[in-house]
């Protein structure tokens, strides 16, 4: 089924991450890092299903080559803790062939992103069939029409006038100053440093400390770097991706959609899990209808009806008459209990069914979260031996601190991967955090028990459906002596009584689960089982033979001769 799943990280250096490898990683290739030297090579990766670098018109064409594209992301982020850009994770929908998902990625990518100025690098991956999803790597430096970087933050100066301070970048206060702004300096008053414009401070003849001006904290943001970092438009690039892609599930003739708005927002009172475990009993004693005890009460209920029928039949085969009435109410009253039996098989088997496929689906997707897991543990304590193991090699040791280097790397872009996969699995899963993949675990277990249940409870009505052919079989053979149309005439006669007497009962007994069309292909593979079209051409046949018999009985032995005649 399609989820909905966007994942927002930022690649930065003071996590430990490179443009570089990340895009290495997410192309599965082999990208040389010249900030630090460092080769990333992973070619070796499975899953890689497609790949493209998304430019827009003003941006350099020779960027095309996601080499020279990140490195250049690099070389203009010089400090050591720069935001190098910004990673989107998205599953997309398994109902989508790949050409349809391929399709779907770049409308966003183009709509989204490169038509706002960034530059885009997507690949899709996808190792095991299942977890079809992709990864966008985006810049999160603007570019001007001449393809060159834009600033992301501009020193901001916190300049006076008449008393009123206001805060200006370089280029405004050219035009500021001729209005009379002033810059603030530092300025020796007694033991303090204060801030002031050259103006007041040589009336009062204080010293200047230094030559820095006053200035904002962290300077003024590029709008553009404002709006494409705030939380709103983190929102709105959610919503287009679920806009676009239930578009795209409508357009293809699928019928599933996605939401990207939190329960709360859609204005659901229950949390984001399902799965109830071992808590079924609690709930149902705070007054909680738990499936597997409502599962218990419908065996009880069948368990009740069955032991019903099987009064009934004993009671009508000790007192059947060898009468052509006694036998059709009999062979009717067997008739209805088999169209029963039918639909309790029917209703159990669609159980069996769903219950299967469930777990199916859930066994593959917890066995592929645990390896998730033991995969991230393993690949964090390599990460954690080879940090210490750097910190602790001696300074002239460059060809193996590369080496670690790269190593550790790969480590993390390694780690950041499982990671989104873990969290895509989770949501397959309806689980938030481990501790709901262990109640899960819990309620297959539980789930499990139901299935061995129903296949019992399948089991014993088969064999009630076999001794009810066999009853049938014997009270034929009873009525072979009858005439034939004189017992299918009385059996039609009460059959739509027997029948309503079957809706009723099995509505009694299933209430609001009841289904009309099960009721109707049971009815048709009661039918079927009993050999009732058989017995019913045979009928026809001996009522076709009686009316032509009538009929030669009654023609005028002139008219008979003229036929003869006419016929020769």
């Amino acid at each position: 089924m399609a989820i909905y799943h966007l994942e927002a990280k930022v690649v930065s250096r003071g996590a430990g991450r490179s443009a570089v490898a990340a895009s290495a990683y997410l192309s599965c290739s082999r990208l040389y890092n010249d900030y630090d030297g460092i080769q990333h090579d992973y070619t070796r990766k499975q899953g890689l299903v497609w790949q493209g670098v998304f430019l827009p018109e003003y941006a350099p064409q020779e960027w095309k080559d996601r080499e020279k594209f990140w490195n250049a992301v690099e070389e203009v982020e010089t400090a050591k803790d720069r935001r190098l850009a910004r990673e989107f994770v998205v599953a997309l929908p398994i109902e989508l062939k790949r050409e349809e998902q391929i399709k779907l990625l770049q409308e966003f990518i183009r709509e989204q992103f490169v038509s706002d100025g960034m530059c885009a690098d997507a690949a899709i991956h996808d190792a095991d069939g299942h977890n079809p999803h992709a990864h966008i790597l985006l810049t999160v430096r603007p570019l001007d029409e001449q393809g060159k970087w834009q600033y992301k933050t501009e020193k901001e100066y916190l300049c006076m006038r008449n008393g009123e301070e206001r805060g200006f970048t370089a280029a405004e206060f050219k035009a500021a100053q001729a209005d009379g702004w002033e810059k603030q300096y530092p300025y020796e008053v007694g033991r303090k440093k204060v801030y002031m414009p050259p103006s007041e401070a040589e009336k009062h003849g204080y010293e200047r400390v230094n030559k820095h001006p006053k200035s904002t904290k962290f300077g003024r943001q590029n709008p553009t770097s404002e709006r494409w970092n705030s939380e709103e438009q983190l929102v709105l690039w959610r919503k287009a991706w679920a806009d676009v892609t239930n578009r795209y599930l409508e357009q293809y003739g699928h019928d599933a959609r996605i939401d990207h708005c939190s329960h709360a927002e859609r204005g659901l009172t229950e949390q984001p899990t399902i799965h109830e475990g071992v808590v079924a009993r609690a709930l149902e004693k705070k007054g909680v209808v738990s499936d597997r005890c409502e599962m218990n009460r419908q065996i009880k209920a069948d368990n009740d009806l069955l032991r019903e029928l099987k009064a009934t039949v004993k009671k009508l085969m000790q007192r059947v008459k060898n009468t052509v009435p006694a036998i059709a109410e009999a062979m009717e009253t067997v008739r209805q209990n088999v169209i029963i039996f039918c639909y309790q098989l029917g209703y159990i088997r669609t159980g069996q069914k769903k219950k299967r496929e469930y777990l199916s689906a859930v066994k593959s997707d917890i066995k592929q979260y645990t390896e998730l897991l033991k995969q991230i543990r393993e690949a964090g304590k390599k990460r954690k031996a080879l940090l210490a193991e750097k910190k602790e090699l001696p300074i002239w040791s460059i060809p193996r601190s590369r080496e670690l280097s790269s190593r550790i790397a790969g480590l993390t872009e390694l780690l950041e991967e499982l990671r989104s996969e873990k969290t895509i699995v989770l949501q397959y899963l309806q689980c938030t955090d481990e501790s709901g993949v262990s109640v899960l675990k819990k309620d297959i277990a539980a789930m499990e028990t139901e299935l061995k249940k129903l296949d019992e409870q399948e089991e014993k009505y088969n064999s009630e459906l076999g001794a009810a052919l066999k009853q049938y079989a014997e009270l034929r053979e009873r009525a072979a002596e009858h005439d034939p149309v004189e017992l299918y005439e009385a059996r039609q006669a009460i059959r739509s009584e027997k029948e309503q007497n079957v809706i009723d009962r099995v509505q009694r007994t299933y209430r609001e689960k009841y289904n009309s069309l099960a009721m109707f292909d049971s009815k048709r593979e009661a039918s079927g089982l009993l050999h009732e079209y058989v017995d019913e051409q045979v009928v026809q046949k001996l009522k076709r033979e009686q009316h032509r018999k009538i009929q030669s009985e009654h023609t005028h032995p002139k008219s008979e001769k003229k036929r003869i005649d006419f016929e020769r």
